[in-house]
């Protein structure tokens, strides 16, 4: 049982890491929920983080919101991302 829960540690470190930037704006949550149903029809498995602190935005320099990244680089920034466009964000 220990060797199990190391090894679902491991893998949990090597998942993708999404995050959305956004006040909390239409945009931002269009963009949040996109991304869910992306992870739903790709079978792919995520760790996604919704920021609507200004200052943790602020991290990442960014001045035009929702931002989607993906293992900490911006992929798209001050416009909707579209389950399509983040599905082939991801396989990427």
């Amino acid at each position: 049982m220990f060797v199990y829960l190391r090894i679902e540690s491991v893998k949990r470190q090597n998942m993708i890491q999404i995050k959305v930037l956004g006040p909390g704006c239409p945009k931002c949550k269009t963009s949040y929920n996109n991304v869910l149903e992306a992870l739903k029809q790709s079978n792919i498995e995520a760790n996604v983080e919704k920021i609507e602190d200004i200052e943790e935005m602020m991290k990442y320099n960014v001045l035009t919101t929702p931002v989607l990244l993906i293992d900490e680089q911006i992929k798209i920034k001050g416009r909707v991302a579209q389950v399509n466009e983040i599905i082939e964000l991801l396989k990427k």
